[in-house]
């Protein structure tokens, strides 16, 4: 059963934009093929590129919790204005 659109991963669509390139550097096929080849693969470059942006926003996020979970979870550091250094 073919997968719907809203199924295809992005490794499927890059996997699909390769075999799009492959097929127009390799075939000498005619020109509205070539143009319907280029069309897709510029739709697909388009969503692997939503894609990256999506995931690159969701690591920012992930990052800026933890980051905010570490710094929320450490001591302040009182500051004392003299010059003794304590260990314990």
């Amino acid at each position: 059963m073919p997968k719907k659109k809203s199924e295809f991963t992005f490794e499927d669509s890059v996997s699909e934009l390769e075999e799009i390139v492959i097929s127009m550097e390799e075939d000498q096929l005619p020109l509205q093929e070539l143009i319907d080849k280029y069309e897709r693969g510029a739709g697909l470059h388009k969503q692997c590129e939503a894609f990256l942006t999506s995931a690159k926003k969701r690591l920012e996020v992930i990052a800026n919790d933890t980051q905010k979970k570490a710094t929320d979870s450490t001591t302040p550091i009182t500051s004392n204005d003299d010059d003794e250094i304590r260990l314990f």
